[in-house]
């Protein structure tokens, strides 16, 4: 599902990636683990075509993503790569609703499939009665569960998890653990975290370890 051969990525005189590979295959959940600057979120941030490498070759659904131009990448991400974030990143102007379809109209889906397709999301997510609230009126899993939704629009293979329980208490992020999980089983998804929590870490199918820019 991802394939990644011998990534080097530099920023200025400061190399973060040292010839990182790695294999993640179809379903499988995996963990991302090690100290602050080891290089686990500009990894995830290459495996989710945020930033390209400076060498080395990254595969997803058996696409190389080095032969595809700018408008390509972004479509190639916006079609088969969910993303969930620490700290949401939802729009404070919009809804709980409008949030979830964004990546779907970007995607140049009917608005109308679009709203039926968010409405089932949030409601499989417990959040049939939040939907018309803006973030600002949401609680901080509440929200994290409209991430969770707007991740899962498009259908995507992918879903790319960066620290996502590190703003949760202890109750929502036992809720969010057993969530990911939940929808590996039931969407298919190859689910990749990068986290310092080793409750989750453990629950993973696999745990890579990094340290200075390198797969221990």
């Amino acid at each position: 599902m991802i394939i990644v051969k011998n990534i080097v990525k530099s920023f200025d005189t400061l190399e973060v990636l040292k010839s990182v590979s790695l294999e993640i295959s179809k379903g499988e959940i995996v963990s991302i683990v090690g100290p602050s600057g080891a290089g686990k979120t500009t990894l995830l941030q290459l495996i989710g075509t945020l930033d390209k490498p400076d060498s080395g070759e990254i595969r997803i659904e058996n696409m190389d993503l080095s032969t595809l131009n700018e408008n390509e990448l972004a479509a190639f991400r916006n079609r088969s790569i969910g993303f969930i974030f620490q700290f949401h990143q939802l729009l404070p102007e919009f809804s709980a609703l409008e949030n979830v379809m964004i990546p779907a109209l970007i995607a140049r889906t009917d608005t109308k499939k679009a709203t039926t397709r968010a409405k089932e999301l949030l409601t499989y997510l417990g959040l049939s009665e939040r939907m018309q609230h803006k973030p600002s009126e949401l609680s901080g899993g509440e929200k994290q569960r409209v991430a969770v939704a707007r991740a899962l629009i498009n259908q995507p293979a992918v879903i790319l998890a960066d620290e996502p329980s590190g703003s949760l208490d202890s109750k929502n992020k036992e809720e969010l653990h057993k969530l990911l999980f939940e929808l590996r089983d039931k969407f298919g998804l190859t689910i990749v975290i990068v986290t310092h929590d080793k409750e989750l870490a453990l629950l993973s199918d696999r745990v890579i370890e990094m340290k200075d820019g390198r797969i221990l």
